[in-house]
């Protein structure tokens, strides 16, 4: 049985699944397996992993209305035959099995973390949060650079040699690339449109942006792709994203980053004791070797030239 890692990404559940459970007026007892009752929040339980996310935090009554009949007999389904194993895995008496113990104490220990992290954290990083970070970071937030270019690619040096000389003596780039390029943009002369350094194989990039708005490569560039002739039409700063393009990065970065604090005042709360022992050495336990007689003296060897 494999249990969640411990991974700061993936520690927070929503608040909504940390709720108490609903008083029993708004938890009705829907089926029974072998005299013990289970419950609509049982059925809710067994549910959360097949639900979808904005339909989890729903409470339970409001959600089976919403649920067409025949998903809801199945929902309840599943709960019933989960008790029905966990009843017969009782009865096998592997509750008291050490290893599945360790494994429910493993668990249960899991969810705690969860529980904790998520109530010290989720409270922190609100949409007002996000966005005062994002506004706090603005004025540093600079776009990268992107240059727009074109380029002919064809197999062979000589082939680029070829287009060069074509373009010094003042052909157009754009007919140049229908004509010559291998490149499926061929067709739009070459265009690549606007790309940043690290979208392009490093080549091609270090030769793209020593060019200024105007410029062809003088010589031809070398990729794993082929041989490159490059023209750069423009250069701009790609434009800051906005914040709802932000929104989900910063709230990740921020949930993190706040995991991280938690943990740390978490430690620094703790008396931890570190009880390892050095790792053994290969001699521990050796028996000294056993006295030989005195060596006699080599006889000469011939050197060697």
């Amino acid at each position: 049985m494999t249990f969640r890692p411990f991974l700061p990404a993936a520690l927070l559940l929503p608040v909504a699944a940390l709720a108490q459970p609903a008083p029993q007026a708004e938890d009705p007892v829907l089926a029974r397996v072998d005299g013990t009752p289970i419950r609509l929040s049982d059925v809710m339980a067994t549910a959360q992993d097949v639900l979808p996310p904005e339909m989890r935090a729903m409470p339970g009554p409001a959600l089976m209305q919403m649920l067409p009949p025949e998903v809801a007999r199945q929902l309840l389904d599943r709960a019933v035959t989960e008790r029905v194993l966990t009843n017969a895995a009782r009865s096998a008496g592997l509750d008291k099995d050490a290893e599945v113990q360790r494994r429910i104490r493993r668990a249960e220990e899991q969810e705690l973390q969860q529980a904790y992290l998520s109530r010290e954290v989720t409270p922190a990083v609100t949409d007002a949060a996000i966005r005062a970070r994002y506004d706090q970071e603005a004025g540093r937030r600079q776009g990268e650079e992107e240059v727009q270019a074109r380029h002919v690619l064809v197999q062979t040096e000589a082939e680029a040699k070829a287009a060069l000389a074509e373009l010094a003596g003042g052909a157009d780039f754009a007919d140049v690339a229908k004509r010559r390029s291998r490149d499926p943009g061929a067709q739009n002369g070459g265009d690549l449109g606007f790309f940043k350094r690290g979208d392009m194989v490093p080549e091609f990039a270090e030769a793209a942006f020593a060019l200024q708005p105007g410029q062809t490569s003088p010589a031809p560039v070398r990729s794993p792709f082929g041989w490159h002739v490059i023209k750069v039409e423009e250069r701009r700063s790609a434009p800051v994203p906005s914040f709802e393009e932000s929104r989900a990065q910063l709230r990740q970065k921020m949930l993190e980053e706040h995991v991280q604090q938690v943990v740390a005042r978490a430690r620094d709360a703790a008396k931890v004791e570190r009880l390892e022992q050095p790792a053994p050495s290969l001699l521990d336990g050796a028996a000294p070797p056993a006295p030989t007689a005195p060596a006699r003296p080599a006889a000469p060897q011939p050197q060697r030239r």
